[in-house]
C-alpha cells in the first residue's frame, strides 16, 4: 500500500492487483514491492521467484517493459534471475534500518535518467541486502546506486550491510529491470523525511515516461 500509496503521489498511474489477477498484456510497467514474501522460507524471495507470476514479469521484461523490485522485490528479480548477482545476509547478521545516502552511478535506466540529483537520502530496512557478484568488474558495470556519506564519496563507513563496492542497487544492461533495497516509497513524503526532502519521489516518477 505504501507503493500504491507513493506512486500516486509521483502523478504514475497504477493500481494493485493480485498475483493470481495478473495480467501482464494490460500493463506496461510492474513493481514488486518489499515484504517478506511466504516467509522468506528456504532464502528470501527463493519460492516466490518460481511463482507463475514471475514467469509473466519476465515476459514483461524481455518486452522490454520496466520492472522495479524494490527491497524483498529486489530478492525476488535477483533468485528469477532478471537480474545478476546474489544478495546475502547482512555482515553483520543483524536487520538493518535507517536512512541513507546513496550516490547515483548509472544515468541509463527509467529510473535515473531524468534526475537532476547525485546524491539521494532514502531508508533501507532488510537482514539479507548484502550484495555480490563473482566477478567485481561486471558488478561495477550493473551498479545503479551506491552507499555513500552525503557528499557521495562512496566510502566503507557508508555501506551499512557489506554490499561488494557499497553496493545499493542494480539493473540489467538493458537499464529496464531495476533492483534496489532502499525503499523510494518510503521517501516520498516531505513530512516523513528526516531532512524534508523526496528523493523516492522523483525515482518513481521514472515509471511515468
Amino acid at each position: 500500500m505504501d507503493v500504491y500509496k507513493a506512486l500516486l503521489e509521483a502523478k504514475v498511474e497504477a493500481e494493485i492487483v493480485r498475483f493470481r489477477d495478473f495480467d501482464p498484456d494490460r500493463y506496461n510497467a510492474v513493481v514488486l514491492p518489499g515484504g517478506f514474501s511466504y516467509g522468506d522460507y528456504l532464502r528470501a524471495g527463493a519460492i516466490a521467484a518460481n511463482t507463475e507470476a514471475m514467469k509473466l514479469v519476465k515476459e514483461m521484461a524481455d518486452q522490454g517493459k520496466k520492472v522495479l523490485g524494490i527491497c524483498n522485490g529486489f530478492q525476488i528479480l535477483v533468485e528469477a534471475g532478471l537480474l545478476e548477482g546474489a544478495l546475502l545476509p547482512n555482515l553483520n547478521l543483524r536487520f538493518v534500518s535507517r536512512w541513507v545516502y546513496l550516490k547515483v552511478l548509472r544515468r541509463d535506466t527509467y529510473l535515473t535518467k531524468n534526475l537532476n540529483k547525485e546524491v539521494l537520502y532514502m531508508p533501507i530496512a532488510h537482514a539479507e541486502g548484502r550484495y555480490y557478484h563473482p566477478n567485481p568488474e561486471r558488478a561495477k558495470a550493473l551498479a545503479v546506486l551506491a552507499y555513500s556519506d552525503e557528499k557521495g564519496e562512496v566510502r566503507e563507513e557508508a555501506n551499512p550491510n557489506g554490499s561488494l563496492f557499497n553496493i545499493a542497487s542494480v539493473a540489467n544492461e538493458e537499464g529496464n529491470v531495476v533492483g534496489m533495497m532502499p525503499h523510494p516509497e518510503r521517501a516520498s513524503f516531505k513530512l516523513l523525511s528526516p531532512l524534508g526532502n523526496h528523493d523516492g519521489l522523483l525515482l518513481l516518477r521514472g515509471l511515468s515516461s
